[in-house]
């Protein structure tokens, strides 16, 4: 049984998609490590206030996400079908699911910011700096899940490029606005960790306005309407409840996972830490792209050939993928090793930070494997296969029964140094492959959610 399927059009169809969605993931966490860069030269106790926030930020990325990832597993077997009517009913109802929740966040932080910043760390003065920077920066949450939602509209559908050309506008945004409101250029006031909020809304803004154009005005793929908006249709709500939901639900509770281990950091009562989380996540992000990519573009991939119905060719091709995921893994694990130290570099931060920073990332460089692995294994192979449910169920037994449990023993009870609790917040993506090597060959994840 050949592992790597001979078909140029699979290689062509999976690498052209990782590397425009790797480029447009790389311009986006650019755009933090700008931020973090650009705000941690300002001020070190303001880089802990944005790691705070941006903890909240990860949160709304995972309600994005899993609505988005709802919508690609309908859209793209719809796509494999070369129907578009069902693709734009879908989309209304993920609209509607992804502006609920990005709305429920953006109150929450709204009505009771103390008490949000509070749960994540005990450190007062970092709150106190976090308060203002979280209250104009919430206004983007809404336009961030708008435009994520119509970027994965394309997504399902193979346009992957205009991902990235958004992407590139909102970091010559960000970082030229960062630049004149942080410092004061160009005769701006000094706005310092308020003007890297104002800039990242305004670079947000910019970023929905921008897609908004081409999904409605130059797509001729989808051919999308702002009258399909609110042509939301019973049988389609039961779809995505079915088949897209677990997987909101499943980077819901990511999201608060993740919040959950920033919250451990934060209460180890060191601003280093929450500092080191920062860069070290910062860094991470950047190393991690191509993982990610590699998840999108299988779940396009896989999701459009069951609608086609080739069930012998998602089977090729699920072998296929494994191996290139593998191979993904341990080079971008040694990349991120060989170049940790560089990277920590561009931080302004004190030398127990860097050291910290620097032993953080080391784990990270293990666990990077298994992330690129387990990751889109589950969550693109699996899951746009039709077996979204399975993914939610794992996550949940191991972030939720496992990695938290043992996390918080390590932190409060046994007092581990601080690198032990961050390595054991990690476990998890080094523990799920196991899994997922035996889910992904049994096949029996492999169904029809069409209509």
């Amino acid at each position: 049984m050949a592992v790597f399927v001979r078909e140029k059009a699979f290689y062509k169809s999976f690498f052209s998609m990782v590397f425009t969605i790797a480029m447009q993931n790389v311009i986006v966490y650019a755009v933090n490590l700008a931020d973090n860069v650009m705000i941690g030269g300002y001020s070190e106790l303001s880089l802990s206030a944005v790691a705070v926030v941006n903890q909240i930020q990860f949160m709304l990325q995972m309600v994005a996400l899993g609505t988005s990832n709802g919508l690609t597993v309908l859209s793209s077997q719809y796509w494999g079908t070369k129907r578009t009517q069902p693709i734009r009913r879908v989309f209304a109802v993920a609209l509607c699911v992804g502006a609920l929740l990005g709305a429920a966040i953006f109150l929450a932080v709204q009505l009771a910011p103390h008490g949000v910043l509070t749960l994540l760390t005990d450190q007062k003065a970092v709150v106190e700096e976090a308060k203002p920077y979280l209250f104009i920066v919430s206004f983007s949450y809404l336009p961030f899940v708008f435009s994520q939602l119509m970027l994965a509209l394309m997504r399902s559908v193979e346009k992957v490029k205009i991902g990235f050309g958004v992407s590139v506008v909102a970091l010559f945004v960000n970082v030229f606005l960062n630049y004149v409101l942080i410092y004061g250029k160009f005769g701006f006031p000094m706005l310092g960790i308020r003007g890297a909020a104002i800039a990242t809304l305004i670079s947000r803004l910019v970023e929905l306005a921008v897609v908004a154009v081409y999904v409605f005005a130059a797509d001729k793929s989808v051919r999308l309407k702002i009258s399909d908006l609110v042509k939301i249709e019973k049988s389609y709500i039961k779809d995505y409840v079915k088949y897209g939901c677990p997987l909101v639900l499943s980077a819901g509770s990511w999201g608060i996972a993740m919040t959950v281990q920033g919250a451990i950091l934060g209460h180890l009562g060191s601003e280093t830490v929450l500092s080191a989380n920062s860069i070290s996540s910062a860094v991470f992000g950047i190393m991690s792209v191509v993982a990610y990519a590699g998840s999108s573009a299988a779940g396009v991939i896989i999701g459009k050939t069951v609608g086609e119905n080739r069930i012998e060719d998602v089977k090729k091709y699920s072998r296929t993928l494994q191996a290139l995921f593998l191979i993904i893994g341990v080079a971008s694990g040694l990349l991120l090793f060989v170049f940790k130290n560089a990277f920590i570099s561009l931080y302004d931060v004190s030398a127990d930070t860097r050291a910290l920073a620097s032993t953080f990332i080391t784990i990270l460089c293990v666990t990077l494997v298994g992330t690129a692995y387990e990751a889109p294994v589950l969550g693109g192979i699996v899951a746009a296969g039709g077996e979204t449910d399975f993914v939610f169920k794992n996550d949940l037994i191991f972030m939720w029964g496992i990695v938290l449990p043992v996390s918080l023993l390590s932190a409060f009870v046994f007092h581990f140094p601080p690198a032990v609790t961050f390595a054991c917040l990690k476990a998890d993506q080094v523990l799920k492959c196991a899994v997922a090597a035996v889910k992904v060959n049994r096949y029996k994840w492999i169904k029809k959610v069409t209509r």
